[in-house]
């Protein structure tokens, strides 16, 4: 069992990330943010769903601008330039679903 709020990853130095799903088709990631931490400007390198479980993030696609909350999911095409912020004054976590797995894409 993992408990996705309970055992979030949060990091005071940096965002927070782990592995949840590693496998061959999928990758699950589970990133954790604190007031003022983002996930820095990067391309999607697979097709992928954010799905916010606890707080609101800024997550800005292709010089687009978008609020996410929890309960929301957001899908994201590869090879979109992304950034996402939690600009908010509570902690944040969120799903990252990419499918296929970034080592298919890449070979």
């Amino acid at each position: 069992m993992t408990r996705l709020l309970a055992d979030a990853p949060y990091n005071a130095e940096s965002f927070g990330r782990r592995a949840v799903v590693d496998e061959e088709h999928l990758l699950l990631m589970q990133i954790a943010l604190l007031p003022g931490q983002e996930v820095p400007l990067h391309k999607a390198n697979s097709n992928v769903h954010l799905i916010v479980l606890q707080g609101e993030v800024q997550v800005i696609l292709d010089g687009v601008s978008s609020r996410v909350g929890s309960g929301d999911m957001l899908p994201v095409a590869y090879g979109t330039p992304m950034r996402i912020r939690n600009d908010g004054a509570g902690n944040t976590t969120f799903l990252v679903v990419k499918t296929p797995h970034p080592r298919v894409m890449e070979g």
